[in-house]
C-alpha cells in the first residue's frame, strides 16, 4: 500500500522538527518536503504533488490563505490541513473559503492531527474540537444580519493575489513570471481589480491593500509593505 504523503509549510524550524519526528514515526506516512514560506509551499506542492500540505497562516511572502487558494488551483486533489494558534471563527471561515479541508491548533494533542490527516483522506472535513462551537456562533450571527459586502468581494481570486504582489512591490514582468501566466494576463487583471475599485494608480493600490488587510507595512523596513497574514474582508 502506498505511503500518505505530506508536505510541512510551516516557518518555525523547531515546529517543523517536530512535526516530521512525529509523523515520520507513522507506518504510512511519508513527509516529502518542508517549506519556510507560502511561496515555496506552492512552489514545493506544484512539484511534489502531496496527498496532505500542513499549512500554517502566518508564514512570510505568500500568506497561508492566498498559498491554499494557489494550490487548490494546482492541484485541487491535495488535502490542505491548516495548523495554526488562530483560533477566531474569522480565520477558521477564511481558510475554508479557500479551499482548507481541516483546521486544527498547534495546542491541540497529537492525536487530532492524526485525525485530521485521517478524516481529510476519506473526504471529510474535520476541525478541532476546540473551535467548533466558535464557527457554529459565528454562522449562526452571520445568518441573523450578514453585514454588506465590501468592494474588495468583488475580486476574483487571481485579482486578489496580483493586488497582493503589486502592493508588495513587484513590476507587472515580475508578476507575470512568478504566476506563471502572460505579461498581458497580469495587466488584464490588473486593469479590472483596478476599475472595480475605482483605483488609479499604484500607490492607490498599495494604500487599499494595506487598509483592508491583504498586506501589513514590515517596521522594520517601513517603506515596503511585506505579505500579512490576512487577506481582503474577513481575512486573517
Amino acid at each position: 500500500m502506498a505511503r500518505h504523503t505530506i508536505l510541512i509549510a510551516e516557518d518555525h524550524g523547531i515546529l517543523r522538527d517536530g512535526l516530521r519526528a512525529m509523523l515520520s514515526a507513522e507506518p504510512d506516512i511519508e513527509i516529502i518536503g518542508e517549506a519556510v514560506d507560502g511561496r515555496e509551499a506552492v512552489s514545493m506542492a506544484r512539484q511534489f504533488k502531496p496527498d496532505t500540505v500542513l499549512m500554517d497562516l502566518s508564514m512570510p511572502n505568500t500568506n497561508g490563505t492566498e498559498a491554499i487558494y494557489a494550490i487548490k488551483r494546482y492541484n485541487p486533489e491535495t488535502k490542505i490541513i491548516v495548523l495554526t494558534v488562530h483560533k477566531s471563527e474569522e480565520y477558521v471561515r477564511a481558510s475554508l473559503e479557500a479551499g482548507a479541508d481541516a483546521y486544527i491548533l498547534k495546542d491541540d494533542t497529537r492525536n487530532e492531527l492524526l485525525a485530521a490527516i485521517g478524516n481529510t483522506r476519506r473526504n471529510r472535513t474535520y476541525l478541532s474540537p476546540s473551535i467548533c462551537g466558535k464557527v457554529v456562533d459565528g454562522y449562526l450571527d452571520r445568518s441573523a444580519a450578514e453585514p454588506p459586502a465590501g468592494p474588495a468581494r468583488q475580486l476574483t481570486v487571481r485579482e486578489r493575489e496580483i493586488m497582493k504582489l503589486i502592493a508588495e512591490g513587484r513590476k507587472n514582468r515580475d508578476i507575470a513570471e512568478y504566476l506563471s501566466v502572460s505579461l498581458k494576463t497580469v495587466e488584464k487583471h490588473r486593469s479590472n481589480l483596478m476599475k472595480k475599485l475605482d483605483l488609479h494608480s499604484v500607490s492607490a493600490v498599495t494604500t487599499y491593500a494595506i487598509e483592508n488587510g491583504l498586506v501589513s507595512v514590515d517596521t522594520s523596513a517601513p517603506d515596503r509593505p511585506v505579505a500579512s497574514n490576512q487577506r481582503a474582508g474577513p481575512g486573517l
